[in-house]
C-alpha cells in the first residue's frame, strides 16, 4: 500500500537518507518543525514501513575490497533456492536484483582482487551464463527518491 506523504515527510526522508544519524533537533531545524513533532513523524514513517532501517556506508577499498563489479546472470532454471543459498553464503555479493530481459539477475559484487572476483563469478556461473563489468567509479552513489513520483496519465 502506498503511503500518503506530504512535503514535510519528503523533506524528512531526504535528510535521513543523507544522514541517518542526524539529531532530531537538527532534523527539526532543517524541516521547520519542533523536535517533538519531527520525532513523531519519524516514528510514524518507521511504523508504517516507509523507513525500513538505517545502515552505515562503508568504504570498500578501506576494508580490503578493491574491486567492484556488476555481474549479470542468465538463470535458465525455475528452482531459485540453490542460488538464494549462495547469495546468503557469499557476503561479497552486496546486492541482487531479479530483472526482466535477457538477464535474470543483476548482482553487485565486491572482491579483494581479480582472482577473488573470478572465484565468485565461477560460483555464480554454476547457475547459468554470466557477464561481468568492472566498476571504475560511482558518479552517483546509492540514494532514494527525494519526492513523490510524477503524475502519469
Amino acid at each position: 500500500m502506498t503511503e500518503s506523504l506530504d512535503g514535510t515527510d519528503w523533506a524528512i526522508l531526504t535528510e535521513l537518507q543523507r544522514d541517518a544519524r542526524i539529531a532530531y533537533t537538527e532534523l527539526a531545524r532543517r524541516v521547520n518543525l519542533s523536535a517533538s513533532a519531527t520525532k513523531e513523524r519519524v516514528r510514524r514513517l518507521e511504523e508504517s514501513g516507509v523507513v525500513t532501517g538505517y545502515r552505515a556506508e562503508v568504504d570498500l577499498e578501506r576494508i580490503g575490497y578493491a574491486v567492484l563489479a556488476v555481474v549479470r546472470l542468465k538463470y535458465p532454471g525455475t528452482r531459485h533456492a540453490p542460488l538464494r543459498r549462495l547469495l546468503d553464503e557469499r557476503g561479497e555479493i552486496l546486492e541482487c536484483l531479479r530483472t526482466t530481459g535477457d538477464d535474470c539477475y543483476v548482482l553487485k559484487v565486491a572482491a579483494a582482487s581479480m582472482a577473488h572476483l573470478e572465484e565468485i563469478v565461477d560460483a555464480l556461473a554454476e547457475f547459468g551464463s554470466t557477464t561481468t563489468n568492472l566498476v571504475f567509479s560511482r558518479p552517483l552513489p546509492p540514494r532514494g527518491p527525494s519526492g513523490p513520483p510524477p503524475d502519469r496519465p
